[in-house]
């Protein structure tokens, strides 16, 4: 590997490793599973242990909860829909969301629920798929009677913000909301991503995770990707951590066994309940590289591909997204704040640090990051089981990211 053939140098593959081996080192991260991958060659390091106090080392097939970074797989299942002129992305979804018909507006979005104003248009496809439905968690007001109300609702709980109700409740109290901006005004982050999901399941007439399998995860692969994690396969899923921010004490946000991923969700959430291996999202990605292609079996159409992985937001609508990853601590050593956002992804519209403009991919809260570069070929996946509650987490992220474009071989 690395020896001059246009993958990665060896020289740059050691520094990598002893990067996250410092990370490791450090104690803040008890363990981690990194892959870097460009064409046909692929490098994993698998460096500490499941539990922050010891316990079995990390693996390459140890199954980490993806959080966020799910977003952009889960679009997939919409862009099937689209593929297949099931859905376009101008329809207004009030025929399979009619939760969503008739929607009333906040006059002021960090303002009382009862002052509204009618929406102008009905949301769309594109809408949802771009995160700018009107709906969404809005990490700069978090304080205000709408995100109160989210979690007060039951919309979101307070674990990791994951829904608790089925598909159909979830809808339902999520329609007693009026929207905070009128449709297509502003970015707002995740709400989209699971009415998603429901959005598929109605138009299949099929369980979210099921089109996912049957479309997505058995054709690339993906064995071990879906919304929980079978009993045979819990002891390859660590705790997930969080951190205390001031102290960097470890607490339990989420046991493997007997926890919150142990068994089959009431809500399969496309904005962030996936679990998944190194492996599995390297596939899925690769295919994201290949303009839809696996092998010589197509998954996405090659414009379905360039619809995702290409910026689609307004100048306007841009600003918000901005405005919004500044609020989020982990996005601030991250990859999130460059540039734009296609479908269920961030894309990079400008060059912020060592990741060249269009770089797409994601980062999830959980402690896991997946971007691939079309202009390198590159893949580069790093999963941790400690949260984005303090800077260690995301300061890993970077410096994954940095090490990685210097061992790149050109």
């Amino acid at each position: 590997m690395g020896n001059g053939t246009g993958g990665f140098t060896a020289a740059g593959l050691r520094r990598l490793r002893e990067v996250l081996e410092r990370h490791v080192e450090s104690g803040r991260i008890p363990g981690l599973v990194a892959l870097v991958g460009r064409g046909g060659e692929t490098h994993v390091e698998a460096v500490g242990t499941m539990r922050h106090d010891g316990g079995p080392p990390m693996r390459r097939d140890t199954i980490f909860r993806m959080a966020s970074t799910t977003k952009p797989v889960a679009a997939a299942a919409t862009m099937v829909l689209l593929d297949e002129c099931r859905l376009r992305l101008d329809d207004p979804v009030d025929r399979w969301l009619p939760e969503l018909a008739g929607r009333r507006v906040l006059v002021r979005p960090g303002g009382p629920l009862g002052d509204t104003v009618p929406a102008r248009r009905p949301v769309t496809v594109r809408d949802l798929l771009t995160s700018t439905c009107g709906l969404g968690l809005d990490m700069t007001a978090k304080d205000s009677p709408m995100m109160r109300e989210f979690f007060e609702r039951g919309i979101y709980g307070t674990q990791w913000m994951l829904p608790a109700p089925g598909p159909d409740e979830w809808m339902r109290r999520l329609g007693t909301l009026p929207l905070m901006h009128q449709p297509g005004e502003r970015w707002l982050y995740n709400v989209g991503d699971d009415v998603l999901g429901v959005l598929v399941a109605r138009v299949t007439g099929r369980p979210f995770e099921t089109f996912l399998h049957e479309r997505i995860f058995g054709p690339l692969g993906m064995k071990d990707t879906g919304f929980h994690v079978p009993p045979g396969k819990i002891d390859r899923l660590p705790p997930l951590y969080a951190p205390d921010p001031r102290t960097g004490e470890f607490h339990v946000a989420d046991e493997a066994a007997g926890g919150h991923h142990s068994r089959p969700p009431a809500f399969p959430s496309g904005g962030g309940g996936l679990d998944s291996t190194v492996d599995d999202y390297h596939a899925y990605f690769r295919m994201l590289l290949g303009h839809g292609m696996h092998g010589t079996r197509r998954i996405l159409s090659r414009p379905a591909v360039e619809l995702m992985t290409t910026n689609r937001l307004t100048p306007g609508q841009l600003v918000a997204r901005e405005d919004w990853a500044r609020g989020v601590v982990h996005l601030s050593h991250g990859q999130g704040q460059h540039g734009g956002w296609g479908f269920g992804m961030a894309v990079r519209t400008y060059r912020g640090d060592y990741a060249p403009a269009g770089q797409f991919g994601w980062d999830g809260g959980a402690g896991t990051t997946v971007y691939a570069d079309p202009r390198h070929g590159i893949v580069g996946i790093l999963l941790t089981q400690t949260g984005m509650s303090t800077p260690d987490s995301a300061r890993a992220v970077h410096d994954f990211w940095t090490t990685l474009y210097q061992a790149v071989d050109d």
